[in-house]
């Protein structure tokens, strides 16, 4: 069974800094391609970052230069270090494996920036 883990959520102040963790179960990790989301209350689900098995990341342009997606394999984790954050980024936080089958999600992890 898939079970996608988000941790690392929290409140924090403008210009503060988050690290979220999705650790990954009953998938072959090291052949995942990891995705992270989020959705803000009343808004679409937005793509944040793609990190892939070979350990690249791309990144949506609300969040490059500031956050920076990364994958230890060993733990079968992946990270987004969250940095510089502003209020808009205030949302829940997914991570998701898209597979041949089906997408598998985490359960989501608050962000809340504010001062």
């Amino acid at each position: 069974q898939v079970q996608l883990v988000d941790s690392g959520g929290g409140l924090v102040q403008p210009g503060g800094s988050l690290r979220l963790s999705c650790a990954a179960s009953g998938i072959d990790f090291r052949r995942s391609n990891i995705d992270w989301f989020r959705r803000a209350l009343g808004q679409q689900r937005e793509l944040l970052a793609t990190i892939t098995s070979a350990g690249i990341t791309t990144y949506t342009d609300s969040v490059k230069g500031r956050f920076t997606g990364s994958r230890d394999n060993a733990k079968s984790t992946v990270y987004l270090q969250m940095n510089s954050l502003k209020p808009e980024d205030t949302a829940v936080y997914y991570c998701s494996i898209a597979t041949a089958l089906r997408t598998y999600w985490g359960q989501g992890t608050q962000v809340t920036v504010s001062s």
